[in-house]
Order: C-alpha cells, then structure tokens, then sequence
C-alpha cells in the first residue's frame, strides 16, 4: 500500500494549496493564479519550526529560499505535500533523500542568477585591482590616499578561474572584454570560450593568476580548497574572490595572507557561518581588513535574477502539477511528458524493485483499458511511470488508480484528468 507520506491524489487546481515562504518574487504567485490556482499563500519570511509544521499539514506545493530547513522530520508533518520548489541556486537546505523517499520532487533554478553573480565579480576584479576597498575605507575616516600605488589596470592582466560553469564561463567573457587573459581549471573537461586557456592542474593557475576567482559546487573535494598551502603559491600581490561557496575558503588563512601584504585584496560574498536573519549579528576574521569587500551573499540578488528564478522554478512545478513532467528535478527520475490532451493520465510513484512495471500493466490488461501511452524513468531507488489511458468514466480512472496505490512498494499516485 502507498504510504502515508504520499496519498492517492486527483484534484482540481482550485482545492490545491501552494505556499510561497521568504518573500519569493511576485512573478510565481502570478503565475500560479494565472494558471488557475486559487489557494496561493505567501509569506515574506521564513516561518519558525512550529508554524512551519502547522502549516505544512494541508500545503501540496511548497516554495522556499535558502532560509526554510526541510528535514526528515519536517516532511513527516506533510502528509499532502507534492512537489518543493527552491527560489535559489542551491537545494541544501531540503533533505533530497527524505524527499525522494516520499515522492516528492525538488526543482531548483541553477541557472537564473549567472549573470548577476558575473557582472558582481567582474565590479570586485576592477575595484581590488586598483585598490579601492582600501581607499574607499581610508576617505570614510577623513584620509586622503591621493597616490598611484598598487592601483593597476584590467587590461593584461591574467584572470584565473577556478570552475569553468555557467558562471564562470560567464566571467571569463566579461573580463576578456576588459582586455584580460583568463585561464580556468576544471576537474572536468570543458570548451573553452573566446580565448579562454584551461590548465592542467589547480597549481597552474594559482602560479600565473593575478586575481583567483572560485566558481565551484560545495562537495567533499572543495572543501577548504582554497587555504595557506595553496595561497602560498600566489604570486605576491594577488587578489582573491569567492562567489562559491562558504566552505571553499579558509578565511583564517586568508587574514594571515593580508596580515603579511601576500594577498592585495579579497571580495567574499560567502561565509562557513552566516547569520540566519538580519537581525544577528555577523562575524568573520576578516572585518577589520580595509582591503576586503565583504558582501552579505548577494551575488545573486538582483531584482532581475529573483524574476528569473521566480519564473523558472513556478514553471517547473506547474508542469509537474499540471501535467507530471520532473525534467531538471534534482532529486528525482527526469520524465519530460508531451500533453495528455484527451487522456486520463495515471502518474505511479514506486520503490524500484523487480516486477513493479509488470503488476503495473496487469491493472490495466485486468481491467481491459487501453494504455495509449507509457513512459517509464528510474534511479537506485525510485521508478516513476506515467500512463496515459483513453479517456473513460471518472470512477472507473478512480479505480484503476486505487488499483495501482494497492500494489506493494507504491510510494503515491496521483490522477490527472
């Protein structure tokens, strides 16, 4: 039998619920209305655990950001819940696992903020290299740095990226335009844009960058990529930007690197340990560096990259609610599904174990309904098979999905009419 986390489902878009929490853009819950869902709730923080919970009861479809933490324990308090979408780059802050587990797809948006993140780094590669920071904090105290030293141009000058992705690729184009070299280091073969030149190892670039720019994921083999042994071999004079992520940087050995004038500047937006609202308090080994820009993890925050993602990510989980289709969940088998225009379309969520598309079919050829089409995706441990029938009375689709909740190692089901 289907589990408790994952009901039988088949309901109109007016009785389904969306909740949008931490101030999502306005342009999902237009869309959503749009599209005729009338139970669109919004709120413009996160909620604290015990109204999250209390909330999440009777929520299908759940929009967060980074703020909102979706643990096991959490999800146990959803039984309704359907579909998570996060208004952000990342999905840390979901149990993927406990999410799949439950049949429950997680969809993000990687891609909508890249050129905000670029056009932020390209400021801080023009800002360090001609010293500002520094002088910028000196004025502010009433001196007058008035002087030429350590202040140098784009043009020329090598920029070394490490993580060759959308953003970084998108970096690369933008220096370029300034007039600079650029090389990248990547652990995965990469084309290279405009006259980009990748290098064969991490020791490469640092050995010829005049500023260090990290555009990569958090995963065991970044962690702490950047600290003093690979600052060491940075060419004196170098600066240093981190738009990653918190853990890439061992920001202790970043402030011995200014102490000693190794590194001429840094730009961080990301921090290990960042404040959970704005109202706490932030604190980093590097506040009393007037040669560091310190920014609150904003590289992404543009109003145009919120309407961007705001967008993606609705759109996404329309088309899963609407219509079943997971492309580009993150945590889930990727089905991409053509309309099921005149259909009655049965979606099966189901541990994968042997023999589950076998009593799948056999409801069907039992009941002797014609399946006009099937498709099928799997990963270690889900399958998910979307079926879709000649349309036939209501109850009789309603029977063959109760059919399918009671097979073993069901997860849930859902009925699009």
């Amino acid at each position: 039998m289907a589990s408790d986390s994952g009901p039988r489902m088949s309901l109109d878009k007016g009785n389904i619920s969306v909740l949008l929490l931490e101030g999502v853009h306005d342009r999902a819950a237009e869309m959503f209305v749009a599209d005729g869902y009338t139970q669109v709730m919004r709120h413009a923080k996160a909620l604290p655990p015990d109204q999250l919970t209390d909330a999440l009861a009777s929520v299908h479809i759940l929009g967060i950001r980074s703020r909102t933490q979706i643990t096991e324990q959490i999800l146990t308090t959803a039984p309704k819940l359907m579909a998570i979408g996060c208004f952000c780059i990342g999905t840390d802050q979901v149990d993927l696992a406990a999410a799949r587990r439950r049949g429950i797809p997680v969809f993000n948006a990687p891609f909508s903020n890249t050129r905000s993140v670029a056009e932020l780094v390209l400021a801080e590669i023009i800002l360090l290299l001609r010293g500002i920071p520094h002088k910028n904090a000196a004025t502010h105290r009433g001196e007058w740095i008035k002087s030429a030293t350590g202040a140098r141009e784009a043009r020329g000058k090598t920029l070394g990226i490490i993580g060759y992705g959308h953003i970084g690729t998108q970096v690369g184009l933008l220096a370029e335009a300034l007039g600079m070299q650029v090389v990248f280091y990547d652990i995965v073969t990469k084309l290279a844009l405009g006259n980009a030149t990748a290098v064969r190892s991490l020791e490469a670039l640092l050995d010829v960058a005049d500023i260090v720019t990290l555009h990569v994921p958090e995963t065991p083999q970044t962690r702490w990529l950047i600290g003093r042994d690979q600052i060491a071999k940075m060419k004196p004079g170098t600066a240093l930007i981190n738009a990653a992520r918190g853990t890439v940087v061992d920001l202790e050995a970043v402030a011995a690197a200014l102490d000693s004038g190794h590194l001429a500047g840094v730009a961080i937006d990301v921090f290990p340990k960042e404040p959970q609202s704005n109202d706490e308090r932030f604190e980093s080994p590097l506040l009393r560096f007037d040669q560091a820009i310190l920014t609150p993890h904003v590289g992404g925050s543009t109003l145009e990259a919120q309407q961007n993602i705001g967008g993606e990510v609705a759109e996404k989980m329309l088309r899963y609610s609407n219509n079943g289709s997971t492309l580009s969940a993150v945590n889930f088998p990727e089905v991409s599904l053509p309309e099921h225009i005149g259909k009655h379309r049965l979606l099966h969520i189901h541990r994968n174990q042997p023999g589950m598309l076998s009593q799948v079919n056999d409801v069907f050829s039992r009941h002797r309904v014609n399946v006009a089409a099937q498709y099928l995706q799997t990963d270690a441990e889900i399958g998910y098979v979307v079926i879709d029938v000649d349309p036939t009375d209501r109850g009789d689709t309603r029977t063959l999905q109760r059919e399918l909740d009671g097979i073993a190692g069901t997860v849930r089901t859902r009925l699009l009419y």
